[in-house]
Order: C-alpha cells, then sequence, then structure tokens
C-alpha cells in the first residue's frame, strides 16, 4: 500500500461503517428450498432409506406438544405443512434422536417415558453457561410407523441416546455415560455386541456413519486444561454438559484412525457425511465474532478447503443428506413467524464445482516466494523486481492465460522516483523503470473485468518509504503488502481459468509495480487500458489482504462508484465478518488510477498494523484463513458484478466525502480509518516519533488533543491543523477503559 498517498487521500475518503446483522442467501448448493414444517421447535430430521418419509423431534406448546416428541412426516403429500406430522413416540416424557432402521418401517428414538410420564425440565444456565441436558433416565427404543414400541434395546443405569444405523443396517451407533464418561458405543441391529468405540475424556456424540459403513464423524468437546477437566467433571456429574467448544473427528468403525478434522474454535456439530465420503457437511459458529450465529459448513475429510454453505438467517444445523445424495434436510429458523421458532427445510443439493474455492496451500506458496529473503522486498526497479516479475509470468502461462498486450505479459513503464520524502519539485527524482505483469482470460465476452494487485514493495528502504527509522539495508518482505493481495488475484486467476464455467465477462489479471513510488504502474496501464479493451465494466483492486483481526474486520472501498455495488458487497459477506464500507473512489492503492478514469472500482482491504511499511511485514504473520475466506469473497463479488445487466459508474460526490483539514505536524501514528464515533483508534506506531515517545500504543483510542475534541479520523486532522511543530500540548486517549493523558512534543 502506498505510503505517501495514505494521509493525503485520506481527506477524500468516506468512511460508511456497517456491521451488517441480517445477511443474504448466496446457497450455491441448495435449490428450491422449501419449508416443511410451521411453527414450534422442529429438529433433526432424517431420512427414510427410501427417502419418501422423515422422522423429527418436534415441539410446540401452542399445538399441545409440550415436550419433545418423535413424529414421521410424509413427504409424499401433495403440499408441505405440519399437517404432514403424525406422532410416533408415546406423547410421554421427553425423547431425542430418531432414526429410521434398514427396513423402513421402524424407527429407533430415545425417551425417558419409563421413567415418569412427565417431562424432565431443562437444564437452566450455570455461571451464564448455556447448556445441553444428559438426562440419565433417556434409553433406546424401536417402534413402528403406528408408534408401537416393539424392543427396548439399551436398559442400564445413565445415559443412552444419540442412536443411528449404519446404512449397510449391521450395526447402531449411540452415545452413553455406561462407562463413567460420555463416549460411542456400538452395538449389532439387534442391540447384542455392545462396544465402546471412544474412550478420551469428554463428551463424544451425534454420531454418524459414512455412507460404506466404515466410518464414524462425530462431534466431541475434550478438555485439556486442569480447569476445563474439573468444570467438564462437576457439570457431568450434575447430568449437563456445556457445548461451547466442540470439534468434528472421525474413526473407523472399530474406534481405530482417530482424526481431528475442523481445528475451527467455538462451537462444530451436527456433523454428516457427504454422499462421496470425501466431505462433510456440519454446523458451526467458528466464524461468529457477536451475538448467536450457526451456518452450514462443508469441509474434506483431510480438514482442508471449508466451504460455507449457508448465509440465511442465525441458525442452520442438523443437515442430513437423502439416500441418493440428491436433497438435503436441515432445521434453520429462517421465514420464522415467531421467536424461538425453529423449522425444518428441505432442498436440492447440488454439488459445485471444487476449482472455485480458493485453496490455503497455494496463497501460501506464493506469499512464502513473494515475501522471502531472496526477494529483498521486491523494489520497483531491483532485479528481484524482475525475479518476481518472471516468476509471475510462469504462474499466467500454467494457467494458459494470455498476454494482455501482443505477445509479452510484461508491460514495462518508466517514472522519476524522489528519494527525498520532502521534495516538492516537479518531475525532480532519479530515472527509474517497472514492469506490470497482465495476462487476459479470453472467454469471448462483450465486457470484461481487471482483478488486480501491486506486487513491488519498499526493498532495502533505498526509497525511503519505511514507517521504521533508520532501516535503509534492511530486507523489507511486504508479505501483507502485498504479497497477500498478488496471492489473491493469482489464486482468482486460478478459479476462474480452470473452472468449469464460462463466465460472461472476460478478466484482466493486473500485478502492478512502482505502487510504493506513488501508483505509478497503475496508472501507466489506466491511461491506455480503455483503448486496448473498451468494455471494461469494473477493477477489483486487493491490498493488504492477508491480516484479518480477531475481529474479522474489513473496508470495502468504492461501493459508491456504482449503483448495485452496495448491494452486491453486502448479499456476498462472509458469516461473522465486519465490513466497514468506503463509498469513495479514491484510496490508498491501486484502484484510484482506474477510478480517475471512470472505471467503477472496489478495494478489499484488513487493515494497517505494527508491522506496515516494516521489516517485520513477515510471511509467518498472516492469516491464512482470513485470507483464503477473503479471496472467496471478491469471487462471489465478482461473479454478481458479471452478473449485472450494466454497471453505471458514478463519480463519488465531493459532498459525499469529508475533507480533512491541513495540518503541519504529524503523531507518527497509522490511524483505524472506520468511523466508529468514540475517537481515533490507533492501528499503529510509528518508531521514534513524537506518539511513540510520549507512549501511545496500538489500541489506543485517542479523544483528546489540548482541547480539541476528537472523534474520527477527520476531527484528529481538525485537530492537528491548529498546531505548530514544537508544540508540547496534552493528549488524551483510552486505553483497555481506563482515560490516560500524557504530554506530546509535536
Amino acid at each position: 500500500m502506498h505510503i505517501k498517498s495514505l494521509h493525503k487521500n485520506l481527506i477524500f475518503t468516506f468512511l460508511l461503517t456497517a456491521i451488517f446483522t441480517n445477511s443474504f442467501a448466496q446457497e450455491k448448493h441448495l435449490k428450491n428450498i422449501q419449508k416443511l414444517t410451521f411453527g414450534g421447535d422442529n429438529a433433526e430430521a432424517y431420512f427414510s432409506p427410501n427417502s419418501q418419509m422423515l422422522t423429527m423431534q418436534v415441539s410446540n406448546p401452542k399445538a399441545g406438544i409440550l415436550c419433545d416428541q418423535i413424529y414421521l412426516y410424509d413427504l409424499q403429500s401433495k403440499t408441505y405443512s405440519s399437517e404432514n406430522l403424525k406422532l410416533i413416540s408415546t406423547g410421554k416424557g421427553r425423547t431425542t434422536c430418531s432414526y429410521f432402521m434398514p427396513d423402513g418401517k421402524h424407527i429407533i428414538y430415545a425417551s425417558t417415558h419409563a421413567f415418569a410420564n412427565e417431562c424432565p425440565p431443562p437444564p437452566k444456565p450455570k455461571d451464564g453457561k448455556y447448556l445441553w441436558a444428559v438426562y440419565p433416565e433417556f434409553d433406546i427404543y424401536m417402534a413402528d410407523l403406528n408408534g408401537k414400541i416393539v424392543k427396548q434395546l439399551t436398559n442400564s443405569r445413565g445415559y443412552d441416546a444419540e442412536a443411528v444405523v449404519s446404512p449397510d443396517g449391521k450395526k447402531i451407533a449411540f452415545t452413553s455415560t455406561r462407562s463413567g464418561d460420555l463416549e460411542l458405543w456400538t452395538m449389532d441391529i439387534d442391540g447384542t455386541n455392545l462396544k465402546q468405540i471412544t474412550n478420551s475424556l469428554g463428551y463424544d456424540g451425534g454420531s454418524f456413519f459414512s455412507h460404506d459403513s466404515k466410518k464414524l464423524v462425530f462431534r466431541s468437546s475434550r478438555p485439556k486444561t486442569e480447569a476445563e477437566i474439573a468444570d467438564y467433571k462437576a457439570l457431568l456429574n450434575d447430568n449437563v454438559v456445556a457445548p461451547t467448544e466442540m470439534e468434528i473427528y472421525t474413526c473407523n468403525v472399530d474406534g481405530t484412525n482417530l482424526k481431528q478434522i475442523t481445528h475451527l474454535g467455538k462451537a462444530n456439530w451436527a456433523p454428516f457425511f457427504h454422499p462421496s465420503d470425501k466431505k462433510i457437511i456440519f454446523s458451526s459458529n467458528h466464524h461468529s465474532t457477536r451475538g448467536y450465529d450457526f451456518q452450514l459448513y462443508m469441509i474434506d475429510s483431510n480438514g482442508e478447503n471449508l466451504e460455507q454453505i449457508t448465509w440465511e438467517s442465525e441458525f442452520n444445523a442438523f443437515p442430513m443428506f437423502s439416500p441418493d445424495g440428491k436433497k438435503l434436510v436441515f432445521s434453520s429458523n429462517r421465514q420464522q413467524s415467531a421467536a424461538r421458532e425453529t423449522n425444518v427445510f428441505i432442498a436440492d443439493w447440488i454439488d459445485t464445482d471444487d476449482t472455485e474455492m480458493a485453496k490455503t496451500a497455494n496463497l501460501k506458496k506464493n506469499i512464502s516466494f513473494l515475501a522471502s529473503d531472496d526477494l529483498k522486498g521486491r523494489l520497483t526497479g531491483s532485479k528481484e523486481e524482475t525475479v518476481a516479475a518472471n516468476y509471475l509470468v510462469k504462474q499466467f502461462k500454467s494457467l494458459n492465460l494470455k498476454p494482455y498486450d501482443g505477445a509479452t505479459y510484461i508491460q514495462d513503464f518508466s517514472y522519476k522516483v524522489k528519494l527525498n520524502p520532502h521534495d516538492t519539485i516537479a518531475n525532480s527524482g532519479v530515472n527509474n523503470t517497472g514492469k506490470n505483469v497482465i495476462a487476459f482470460l479470453d472467454n469471448k465476452a462483450n465486457k470484461t473485468i481487471v482483478i488486480g494487485a501491486h506486487y513491488d514493495h519498499l526493498g532495502l528502504n533505498e526509497h525511503n518509504n519505511s514507517t521504521k527509522v533508520n532501516s535503509v539495508g534492511e530486507i523489507h518482505n511486504g508479505a501483507d503488502d502485498n504479497a497477500s493481495g498478488v496471492a489473491g488475484v493469482l489464486e482468482l486467476a486460478q478459479m476462474y481459468s480452470q473452472n468449469k464455467t464460462i463466465e460472461n465477462v472476460n478478466y484482466i489479471f493486473a500485478l502492478f509495480s512502482g505502487e510504493e513510488d506513488g501508483l505509478i504502474g497503475s496508472k501507466h496501464m489506466a491511461e491506455t487500458l480503455k483503448n486496448k479493451y473498451p468494455n471494461v465494466i469494473s477493477m477489483i483492486n486487493m491490498d493488504m489482504i492477508g491480516r484479518l483481526n480477531d475481529k474479522k474486520e474489513l473496508t470495502v472501498g468504492g461501493i459508491g462508484t456504482s449503483p448495485e455495488f452496495k448491494n452486491l458487497v453486502e448479499k456476498n459477506k462472509p458469516a461473522g465478518f465486519n465490513i466497514t464500507l468506503d463509498e469513495s473512489g479514491i484510496g490508498p492503492s491501486d484502484h484510484t488510477s482506474f477510478y480517475l478514469k471512470d472505471i467503477p472500482v472496489l478495494f478489499f482491504f484488513t487493515g494497517t498494523h505494527t508491522d506496515y511499511h516494516k521489516p517485520s511485514d513477515d510471511e509467518d504473520k498472516i492469516n491464512y484463513t482470513g485470507t483464503k475466506n477473503i479471496v472467496d469473497y471478491a469471487f462471489r463479488v465478482s461473479n454478481s458484478i458479471a452478473n449485472l445487466d450494466k454497471v453505471e459508474f458514478v463519480k463519488t460526490k465531493s459532498n459525499a466525502a469529508k475533507k480533512g483539514a491541513k495540518y503541519k505536524v504529524s503523531l507518527g501514528i497509522m490511524p483505524d480509518y472506520a468511523d466508529t464515533g468514540d475517537g481515533l483508534h490507533v492501528d499503529g506506531v510509528t518508531d521514534d516519533r513524537p506518539a511513540q515517545k510520549a507512549g501511545i500504543q496500538a489500541g489506543d483510542v485517542i479523544i483528546k488533543i489540548g482541547t480539541c475534541e476528537i472523534k474520527e479520523v477527520y476531527g484528529y486532522m481538525e485537530c492537528l491543523a491548529k498546531l505548530n511543530s514544537g508544540d508540547e500540548v496534552p493528549v488524551t486517549f483510552i486505553r483497555n477503559g481506563e482515560k490516560k493523558t500524557v504530554t506530546v512534543k509535536f
């Protein structure tokens, strides 16, 4: 990212902070989604062997169903309605986890009815923890489709529930406390030959068989620390568990080859094998940064290639594929007519092209190469820039992409670089050259989208753009700035060139040099772009997408440059992301060059940090999961732009951009540009500058300079405008909720 324009262009930028609580469906795997139940709490719906019926768990006080009971649902009815539900359990006690037997004429489920007719009360939260009950009165029963119990399969003290049947009809897997802990067990289909499958402390449950009946997939909480172990045991002693930390595991049916599949944190549960047995669908809130939010995800059985499946509503769980793999049934609170309502939905399942997913391994390979010490910071005009350019050409050739112009992927340019950052004399400086690397994907379409990033960085600080004092001679690897964006463009080039779809747009993949010296390479390309490709409808820029923070804060700039951009950016947002929208087409990166040529632009940016423009911006600090999610996000957004009938260019109005006052002094910080309204949030502090000398740190929120109050970045600039070099004034800020004041000499 271009430091010299970072503060300069700040005065043009208007930031609209928007935390989107409602997502829009981008559920490409789900077609013809239909609601099956209407009212109450309906969950854990599972198909019969012939896919013509479902069995599910229902409670609905308004319908007189005061406690979870098992119902049969006829999918052959002419209309989907709660009228299709038929009670199949006794109507007494509480039930859970029903499943069809292989003959399709019987089901198994767990029930407390033998202990008492009354419904056992649900557990109350303890110390603020949400709890699941582990009722010791649960035993597993088999009933026919008229509700007659024909056999009791378990009859031991403690919890026996969560029973499922193997597709080959030979085994039943279930969860039990008969060993003193919540473990997986199997038995033969007739209830004999009991065998314990797992034996590690923690809740192992919610298991399902693979379609070949050889494996089990399940959720597990595995307490590790002494405090976690003590807490788990104390809760289990009270017949409850806290289901807030669970991961997905697989093992062979005999318990061997135990593997942890997810390492996502929070609650990952309700897993089920994809019909291929090569993937697992499950519910998770790992993405959630605030509030209650569970979405369905898919992951490869080796733990790679996590993919979000649902976007709509805040609860999606209990997915199950039909035996033929053509349908998915799941529970969701979408389309609810009352609070706390959960209904069952059915949809056609659509398998999509796996090449249309960003691969973390590819991102890491490309970032690691570009940000290695061997490339010495990729300074524009250096021999290492040439090495990087040749590497990028090789990547484009491997994808069978065409050169952008003629026979070469390289676009040379020359310019004067100012080695003195305070030099204001026009046309002064030292002659320098650079190389853009540009490729073209020809889909024979009548419109084109440019996707770009800059691959140059600061080298050994020969051009004096570092934020670290006296750092000439130190390698500035620029892993985030901007090897991350380049890796993103290469991955999008891979996705679009290798997928099975021929899009209705062409793509230009542009990797610029000279960005750090003033957007030089992108300006050079933009000057002649419309002459070569007059049908360009948009430019998407990725600059610094590698450091997504724990709050998952991402800025998307340029949303005001076309009327549809705000809507499509919102509806494609990944779950849990907190997006700041920047309306302006002007910003401190290469998209500005295209906006100034009347091309609509979008700009993806995870923000500055303490390593910005320092030698410490290294590959080991990259958030690869976040980077992958952003690349997938850009892919969805690009597809949405391609599908627009018209992409109208709009100049971002001058009155939509706050004007910043001119100032003669600097505090030496990297500001967070989001307009949060509670002060200026400090993202980074430059060494040996006034802020650092006074003890101001990253994470502080500056609220006052002298008597001048600050609400956001523009107020900060107005306060600086009132100061002169040499002034000493108090600066007040908030740190960890505590107000502090220091004296700063500007």
